[in-house]
């Protein structure tokens, strides 16, 4: 059962809510993605502007579970993290136990925000906040584009929506979606929806210097020599590495491209034969999966950050180099390409081989230029979207569709 403990002194205890985070999969499990990033950046400004924020997930990890305590609280940054344990069906992450704590507890609560779709603890949270009357917040996380949908299990997809999806997202309180480009996705199915409302994700501002020598130390790969351009996030099909390698031989001045994330897709074979057919294996490199002080290490020695997405809902890896001071190129399939271009740190160029490939070497030559996209990208992310900015913004939506003051009786 969950307790009630007493709330941190804040600014904002008075009116603070009691906030459920679900999800299918939680830190340290990070081979899932950017959507446990966003989630935990959240959950941590809620709790640390005062809010009481608890995270019901599994310990799903590839083929084992983390090494997490089950069935009790875990404390991280502030957020309570509930693991449970997936016995059976782990492609789905169901869990019996999480299921059972949620019938529970949830009336407990005064929202319950789920995060992404087509996974069974989503829609048992939606469930189960409608028997006990909890209003509860949708974040589909890109997962709702009719091209993801067709090109893996659409016919079980289809299916999923009719029965389920579709009911579990008009019977929301409100949707939450990170971009224009999800909300538009999202229209093309014509559901009968609550209000969608657009926030984007957030980024950590704290980032370890440049000269941090110690953190390239720790990377798999040498990056020293020759300058290099970075791609960094899963190798999938939808994050466009086929564009970024047919685009290495209008790279010019012997740029590198270093490929960073994790390979569960088993693309890289394939994209290492296509770049060997065109005559620039021996200036595409993959690093593996990398996190925390390798992950900034990379972004402090590339000459730009390039994300050529056939279809991304919003791509925090844009936001986190801009943090960094990293100049950015992106397709106009990312949700943050308006984001580049509305605050100058970077480009948004056509995912055209040649095209990419031309204004890749350009941007990588001007120096200057540069320069000035890093000050400008710094500056945007402070700005606009550090986690305490978004966590102001999602505890209004919480509280407009909450019985608490300020939302509806």
């Amino acid at each position: 059962m969950v307790g009630r403990e007493p709330l941190p002194d804040a600014e904002t205890a008075p009116d603070a809510l009691r906030i459920l985070q679900v999800v299918a999969s939680y830190y340290p499990a990070v081979r899932y993605g950017g959507t446990i990033v966003s989630v935990h950046g959240l959950a941590a400004a809620l709790a640390a502007r005062g809010h009481d924020v608890h995270v019901y997930t599994t310990s799903v990890d590839g083929d084992r579970d983390s090494d997490v305590p089950h069935d009790q609280p875990v404390m991280l940054d502030g957020v309570h993290v509930w693991y449970f344990r997936s016995p059976n069906l782990r492609h789905l992450y169901r869990s019996p136990d999480l299921r059972a704590q949620l019938a529970r507890t949830v009336a407990e609560f005064d929202v319950v925000h789920t995060h992404a779709v087509f996974l069974w603890p989503l829609w048992v949270a939606a469930r189960a906040a409608t028997r006990a009357g909890v209003p509860y917040v949708v974040s589909p996380r890109g997962m709702l584009e009719r091209d993801l949908i067709r090109r893996k299990s659409p016919w079980l997809k289809a299916l999923w929506i009719a029965l389920i999806e579709r009911r579990n997202l008009e019977r929301a309180a409100a949707i939450h979606v990170t971009s224009a480009r999800e909300a538009e996705e999202l229209a093309n199915f014509h559901f009968q929806l609550p209000p969608v409302v657009t926030i984007p994700n957030g980024v950590d501002l704290d980032v370890p210097a440049a000269s941090d020598g110690a953190m390239v130390d720790r990377l798999s790969v040498d990056v020293s020599g020759s300058p290099y351009v970075l791609f960094l996030g899963r190798v999938s099909w939808k994050k466009g590495l086929d564009r970024l390698v047919r685009a290495m031989p209008y790279i010019s001045n012997g740029l590198r491209v270093l490929v960073a994330g994790g390979d569960d897709e088993g693309l890289r074979g394939s994209l290492e034969a296509e770049a060997g057919r065109l005559g620039v294996a021996d200036r595409l490199v993959f690093t593996g999966p990398v996190a925390g002080a390798g992950k900034h290490a990379l972004l402090a020695g590339a000459h730009l950050l390039v994300l050529p997405s056939h279809s991304e809902n919003f791509g925090n890896v844009v936001l986190e180099a801009m943090a960094a001071g990293c100049p950015v190129v992106v397709t106009p399939e990312v949700g943050a390409a308006p984001i580049v271009e509305a605050s100058g740190a970077g480009w948004v160029v056509s995912g055209e081989p040649a095209t990419l490939g031309a204004r890749i070497s350009a941007l990588a030559a001007d120096a200057e230029l540069r320069a000035v996209m890093s000050a400008r990208g710094r500056a945007a992310a402070a700005a606009r979207f550090s986690w305490s900015a978004v966590a102001r913004d999602m505890e209004a939506l919480y509280t407009s569709v909450s019985a608490r003051p300020g939302g509806p009786s």
